[in-house]
């Protein structure tokens, strides 16, 4: 049995989250919290699963909130997360993130604080996305850079930031599999006389429209064929269950920075 506290426990996401662990057999949840003044803070968590009264209450105080924790959730956003990990690395509590537009600087400081903590860091918890980033590495080496690369990627509306973390990943991946610069390969947008398509370049399109959970595609293109890799989730407990997942694997590991591939053995 694992001790674990959610942070912005309200959230779409984060509420999947408690309500899954509050129901599996090898967690327990001792804290959740939420910024400072959210109309949620006061009141017992089972409000937000919909279970009976638990005794946990949501607090806006981090300290409070992750004292008796072994491991703290957080899918919030980037600001909030790493004021999170600081407080997380201080207090010596492993960490499972989900959170995405981190900016390279925020990596570094993530990479400095993961020195004291075990950190799951991965913009994607879903299973079978992270397969998904394995087999794309596979299917660059054999493809080379003979093959035009798009990423399309498509999510609700009231997504923040844009392209999704999990496209930048995959971009990345496939960047560093060719020996591309994903700062100089990646096109994020289109119009007007563009010109002809250069050959070491990386399409990055967003969606944003009404409910959709995460839909993303990866295009292989070249001249008679075309193949196309798809992963499209329809569920948040798809991300949930891998949150939860990872929280398992990182209690009493050694600290440093991981992944999903880490937490699935796909490394």
């Amino acid at each position: 049995m694992i001790n674990v506290a959610i942070a912005g426990v309200a959230g779409r996401m984060s509420g999947r989250i408690a309500s899954l662990a509050h129901n599996h057999p090898e967690i327990k949840i001792v804290g959740a919290f939420e910024r400072s003044g959210h109309k949620k803070t006061g009141e017992d968590i089972g409000k937000i699963i919909g279970s009976e009264d638990t005794g946990v209450m949501i607090t806006d105080r981090i300290d409070d909130a992750i004292k008796d924790a072994d491991v703290v959730i957080d899918f919030t956003s980037r600001l909030s997360t790493l004021s999170d990990l600081r407080k997380c690395s201080d207090m010596k509590k492993a960490m499972v993130t989900g959170t995405t537009g981190f900016t390279e600087d925020d990596i570094k400081e993530i990479r400095a604080l993961a020195k004291n903590i075990p950190c799951v860091l991965a913009p994607n918890m879903s299973v079978g996305i992270n397969l998904l980033f394995k087999i794309l590495k596979e299917v660059a080496i054999t493809l080379g850079d003979n093959y035009d690369v798009e990423i399309i990627e498509a999510h609700h509306r009231m997504k923040k930031d844009a392209p999704s973390g999990t496209a930048l990943k995959m971009a990345n991946i496939i960047a560093e599999t060719l020996g591309m610069d994903i700062n100089e390969a990646a096109v994020y947008a289109r119009k007007g006389l563009i010109g002809e398509r250069k050959k070491k370049e990386i399409g990055i399109q967003s969606i944003r429209a009404g409910d959709i959970v995460g839909e993303h595609t990866v295009m292989f293109a070249t001249m008679g064929e075309r193949i196309e890799i798809s992963h499209k989730a329809s569920s948040r407990d798809t991300f949930a269950k891998g949150a939860i997942r990872a929280a398992l694997w990182a209690y009493g590991k050694e600290p440093g920075l991981y992944d999903m591939l880490d937490v699935l053995g796909l490394k």
